[in-house]
């Protein structure tokens, strides 16, 4: 049965229209994304099968373009289009962290360090340049490292702070493991850089981790 032969209130756009797009499954979501479904399929159908396939929204979105396009129904014309909205999602959250300290807007924070981190196959490392009043001056990915490590060079952050004219700092980066909780190692490299940034009166605010889940904190952790 096509989507249009449903009763309209449980069509997923009519449904998001009437309800607001938290009422709707990731199927269902998903199923706008496509717009059409496959022969025996409907969207929501095919919605259902890729989200199974994939094993979900999430590795669905931060599939590579290869990997992706071997979905059914899938192909270079929707990995565009879906990587032209995760860009306007990120550039959104740029955007609204422009709009004053960031210490007011600390989820804001987070979901930006997600949607620019989360995705990464491999370990990077990364630094929001704040002003001294905490409105961010730019954001920058330093390093990048292996599957499971990013060699992390105190010089170049200091050269980089220096650079934005910045008077405060918060580090990011991501666990590609899906585990976010801070390693020795993590927590060793925050305490050389803090010292380090400290010589030139740059204040590190946070060290925020992301990884499958809810990000970690070390400021909420009282590991600064």
């Amino acid at each position: 049965m096509s989507i249009t032969d449903w009763p309209k209130q449980e069509r997923p756009r009519e449904k998001l229209l009437s309800k607001g797009a938290q009422a709707l499954s990731d199927a269902e979501l998903l199923a706008i994304f496509l717009r059409t479904g496959v022969k025996g399929l409907s969207a929501v159908d095919l919605a259902r099968q890729l989200l199974s396939s994939f094993g979900g929204l999430r590795q669905l979105f931060e599939a590579d373009q290869e990997t992706f396009c071997k979905g059914r129904g899938l192909g270079d014309a929707k990995f565009a289009q879906l990587q032209a909205v995760l860009e306007m999602n990120r550039r959104y959250l740029g955007h609204m962290l422009a709009q004053g300290s960031v210490m007011d807007n600390p989820e804001t924070v987070q979901q930006y360090l997600i949607a620019q981190l989360r995705h990464q196959s491999r370990e990077v490392f990364a630094c929001l340049f704040l002003d001294n009043k905490h409105a961010v001056l730019g954001f920058e990915i330093l390093f990048r490292g292996s599957i499971n490590s990013a060699a992390v060079h105190p010089r170049e952050v200091l050269k980089k702070a220096l650079a934005y004219n910045a008077a405060a700092v918060i580090f990011s980066h991501n666990h590609p493991s899906g585990i976010a909780e801070p390693s020795m190692a993590d927590q060793q490299i925050t305490e050389q850089l803090s010292k380090a940034l400290a010589l030139i009166e740059v204040k590190v605010l946070d060290h925020i981790i992301i990884g499958a889940g809810t990000p970690i904190s070390f400021a909420s952790r009282g590991l600064l």
